[in-house]
């Protein structure tokens, strides 16, 4: 079942590109990642799936439902958690999970206690006393306590030190193993590549590129790295090349044979070649355009 489907969805800011012909599916039960920097769609994309803000053109559907008609109805069975989240300063915390909770007509008290519990965060503090990560603490319960079926989070780490970021993560691996499809926008790379199984890559307001994060992870080139010294100038195929006083790194796509004769030339101490990350997949689909979808 598609539980999120676009349709050439387009947004205009006036004469300001937002997102152009944006077709998106994200199947019930995916951990779907959404990349790109800022500035690219992500936001907008979202917050046009949520009913947010109206279409220039183009359709979406999420459960089914068309969002333009049916938008109580959707947002009913949605966490959405946005990259900035406001409260009311004068709110202890356990009143505006209780709000939250009211707005939904829901009973969601146990929920939020263990929430508040593994992030850590106290209820009983005022919302204008806290940190910019408790807040954004606070902002995942309220996304988080009805137990949604399809969870929209807008860049949600930011302001989270490590250790919460891994309870935030172990969380969302819980929900999808329940059967919630979650769909995670991030410029992270590393997010997307660690919990994701499929992903797309937005550019200008258009997807490039929408696969596995396997798929989109390989490559032919790899990453090379030389301690010592060769003579590296008649080699084509390099790229992002880094240099330091002992050593040299560069993700190459020529010819294996020609550049280990370059290497047994010169004075090499040592030698790896690895997969490139998906950050370095991510720069090269956005430097050299990438494969259009």
């Amino acid at each position: 079942m598609e539980i999120i489907k676009t349709t050439r969805l387009t947004k205009y800011y006036g004469k300001t590109r937002g997102i152009l012909g944006l077709n998106l599916t994200v199947a019930q039960g995916e951990f779907f990642g959404f990349i790109g920097p800022n500035g690219a769609g992500k936001s907008t994309t979202i917050r046009t799936l949520l009913g947010l803000i109206s279409p220039t053109s183009g359709r979406a559907r999420v459960f089914g439902k068309d969002v333009a008609k049916e938008r109580t109805s959707i947002l009913q069975d949605i966490g959405y958690l946005p990259s900035e989240a406001m409260f009311y300063p004068g709110m202890k915390v356990k009143e505006l999970l209780k709000l939250s909770a009211d707005l939904r007509k829901r009973d969601c008290g146990g929920e939020a206690n263990l929430l508040c519990e593994r992030l850590r965060l106290d209820p009983s503090r005022r919302i204008g006393d806290l940190s910019f990560g408790n807040r954004k603490k606070a902002a995942i319960v309220c996304a988080l306590q009805h137990r949604p079926s399809l969870l929209v989070l807008d860049e949600p780490t930011s302001g989270l030190d490590p250790l919460m970021q891994k309870e935030f993560f172990d969380i969302l691996r819980e929900r999808n193993r329940e059967g919630a499809t979650i769909l995670l926008s991030s410029h992270i790379l590393s997010e997307i590549q660690r919990s994701c199984t499929r992903a797309a890559i937005i550019r200008d307001g258009r997807i490039i590129a929408c696969d596995s994060v396997e798929v989109l992870s390989k490559t032919s080139a790899k990453r090379v790295t030389v301690h010592g010294a060769a003579d590296l100038s008649r080699l084509s195929g390099i790229r992002d090349k880094k240099e330091s006083k002992e050593s040299v790194s560069f993700l190459y796509s020529g010819d294996m044979g020609r550049l280990l004769r370059a290497l047994a030339s010169g004075q090499v101490h040592d030698l790896t070649v690895t997969e490139p990350d998906l950050e370095e997949i991510f720069l090269h689909y956005y430097e050299k355009g990438g494969e259009t979808v």
